[in-house]
């Protein structure tokens, strides 16, 4: 028995198929696979693989001491194994069980005896993945890299297109991005994940226009509990916002971005709804005290402690917005208790930006500047994607705006085309 990419399994023609359906869904986002999973080992109890996919697909949904239980349940179930499967599941183990350092190792080690196993890679792709997260500066080429030298044993499989496609967009090689991300959707139109890099593309070349009307057409056959409708309805608030549609922009982030209007990984809530509202604010839009209470509420309960940069940042926006003083400071603090520990991987750009909102906020415009000006050149290593970095970018030109200063280099990206309008005293 073979899976998808060719490589041998140890398991039942039926617990097989269920699993490669299994892990399809897990590679495009879709809505099924705890239950292909699920499947797969009421076929075959012993088998390890779906055991471990099954602790990455929980893992994706937020419920991780679940996502725990399986894993721990995989690495016994693979002794005895052939080396591949307990490779395989050693280097998904790591990364559920909370430590992404030797999850990266160790899925670096196993892709260099096993290319093709797709699975193990997926979790080193993306922006919130093992490389993404990894808080190092050039982490974006980094995995252009990676995907790059694996490019070989892939050949025009969909889903590795769309993973090297997104890589590339975040490397501004748009033209490959879009060539590869277009092959790739051609082979496999409904891959979510696929949606995603394509909109993002299109970010990239300021097509706002072609990517919200690409969305309208292509998310409503997509279920709300699909892991990427939250993030994708936050796409098509973004590029209502930069077409000036603002209606379409807050029924979007209303009826899908916003905490309790629809099912969204925690990591994806609690950040796409501030940066959302912030830009909003930006672009002129007056504040919504009670949507921002209801966003501060819940990233403070989803992420009650500083660790997760990405997280961390957007934690202090909302606390900032909603004016929790109490709130803030405890971040802040915890960071910098992280940061003496030598335990903040991206260094202090995570506590500049922190300060750099509050200094916003306090309309001390030149302190918000000298913070953003000097966070800027490494916001990569927070993790995220340039589009949503770009909340960095556009909060120092607001500063600049009220500062009544020509904005510095670097800080205008022709991709965040949404207008800065001046707020009053």
């Amino acid at each position: 028995m073979n899976d998808r990419f060719g490589l041998p399994l140890t398991a039942s023609a039926a617990a097989r198929d269920a699993y490669v359906a299994g892990v399809d869904c897990i590679l495009t986002a879709s809505v099924g696979a705890e239950e292909h999973l699920g499947r797969a080992l009421a076929a075959d109890a012993r088998f390890a693989l779906a055991q471990v996919a099954l602790a990455r697909a929980l893992l994706l949904g937020a419920k991780v001491p679940l996502a725990r239980e399986h894993a721990a349940r995989a690495r016994e179930l693979a002794q005895g194994a052939t080396p591949r499967e307990i490779g395989h599941v050693n280097a998904l183990a790591l990364a559920i069980e909370g430590n992404p350092a030797a999850a990266l190792e160790a899925t670096r080690a196993h892709l260099a005896e096993y290319p093709r196993d797709a699975l193990v890679l997926s979790q080193a792709t993306g922006v919130f993945g093992l490389i993404g997260f990894s808080g190092r500066q050039e982490r974006e080429p980094e995995l252009y890299e990676l995907l790059a030298g694996l490019s070989p044993h892939y050949g025009e499989d969909w889903w590795f297109r769309s993973a090297l496609a997104f890589a590339a967009c975040e490397c501004g090689q748009l033209d490959e991005a879009w060539s590869l991300i277009e092959r790739s959707m051609a082979a496999n139109p409904r891959n979510a994940h696929g949606a995603h890099i394509k909109v993002h593309v299109l970010y990239e070349q300021g097509a706002h226009r072609a990517a919200l009307d690409y969305l309208e057409r292509w998310m409503p056959a997509y279920p709300k509990a699909g892991l990427m409708h939250c993030h994708l309805s936050w796409h098509v608030a973004l590029a209502a916002l930069a077409l000036g549609d603002l209606g379409r922009a807050w029924r979007a982030y209303r009826e899908a971005v916003h905490p309790g209007a629809s099912w969204g990984p925690p990591l994806n809530v609690a950040t796409d709804a501030p940066s959302f509202l912030w830009r909003a604010e930006l672009a002129g839009e007056p504040r919504h005290t009670q949507l921002w209470t209801e966003v501060r509420e819940y990233a403070v309960k989803s992420f009650p402690k500083a660790g997760v940069s990405f997280a961390d940042v957007h934690v202090a926006l909302s606390c900032v917005a909603d004016g929790d003083h109490a709130g803030l400071e405890r971040v802040t603090r915890e960071l910098r208790e992280r940061l003496a520990a030598g335990r903040v991987p991206p260094g202090e750009v995570v506590l500049r930006l922190a300060e750099a909102f509050a200094a916003y906020a306090k309309s001390d415009w030149n302190r918000a500047i000298e913070l953003l000006q000097t966070a800027l050149p490494e916001a990569v290593r927070i993790g995220g994607s340039r589009a949503q970095r770009d909340i960095v970018r556009l909060t120092l030109r607001a500063a600049c705006v009220q500062a009544g200063r020509e904005p510095p280099e670097g800080a205008v990206r022709p991709a965040a085309q949404i207008p800065v309008v001046p707020r009053s005293a």
